[in-house]
């Protein structure tokens, strides 16, 4: 059995969701918990509503993340319609056209900052923490390569620029898994540049990594900070604290 499941992330944009207050809407420089989980939750299939499959995924391995490139900011000034609460309370709205169904006048304006990462690049690393995980690896490799649902990352606005490429490795610690999943990935690429006559950029190094402390890491930890990342309740968007450790692997 595999140690470890990698895969990449990369995109023009991405938005890593942190605490929402008022009308900010923030972007970590790293995908946390709750970003990798819904990767893997829409690549199973599972709904928005299922909470308990995704509390199961949350609790049943752990995570670490390997930045590349955590991009540049951009920040958003966004503007949305919404209908009043009491226009929509009782009536069902399950898209977004049946939530602006009520007349033009009662529609009102929110204003909104977000921030996004631009052009960034990230490893995830995926290990089982006992015997009998909710999903084996090799699901969870299936479901990333062949997903049910689009993946995207942190917001539908935000495709992924390249496949997740999601690979099972045998490895002593994370850190070691991310060194073969890059010695791979470059070794693709160079076949690809012989094979097709083209210049594909090669993968670049890591900067640092972030891991939670289920996961065999293989570095030690230079910090440790805490995320309220941890998805408790996707209807009323409750998370919950989580620790997690950063280790700097090179000069940022």
């Amino acid at each position: 059995m595999p140690d470890f499941l990698v895969f990449q992330l990369q995109g023009p944009m991405a938005s890593w969701g942190e605490p929402a207050v008022g009308e900010f809407r923030g972007s970590a420089d790293s995908p946390g918990l709750s970003a990798i989980v819904g990767l893997l939750g829409a690549g199973l299939g599972l709904r928005r509503s299922d909470e308990a499959a995704h509390q199961a995924l949350a609790a049943g391995y752990g995570f670490a993340v390997g930045v590349q490139d955590a991009g540049s900011l951009l920040r958003d000034y966004h503007t949305a319609q919404v209908p009043p609460r009491s226009a929509i309370k009782g009536r069902p709205h399950a898209t977004r056209r049946d939530e602006l169904a009520v007349p033009r006048k009662d529609l009102g304006t929110v204003l909104s900052t977000r921030d996004y990462r631009q052009g960034g690049a990230w490893l995830v690393a995926v290990q089982a923490r006992d015997s009998e995980p909710p999903h084996t690896l090799t699901m969870l490799q299936h479901a990333l390569a062949r997903p049910r649902f689009t993946l995207y990352l942190g917001r539908k606005a935000c495709p992924p620029a390249a496949p997740l490429w999601p690979q099972l490795l045998d490895a002593p610690s994370a850190h070691a898994a991310f060194t073969q999943y890059l010695g791979r990935l470059q070794a693709a690429l160079t076949q690809a540049c012989t094979s097709r006559r083209s210049a594909l950029s090669q993968p670049l190094p890591l900067q640092r990594m972030s891991f939670d402390a289920y996961i065999e890491a293989g570095v030690p930890p230079t910090m440790a900070l805490r995320r309220k990342d941890r998805p408790l309740r996707r209807g009323a968007w409750q998370f919950a604290d989580r620790d997690e450790f950063i280790a700097l692997l090179s000069e940022e």
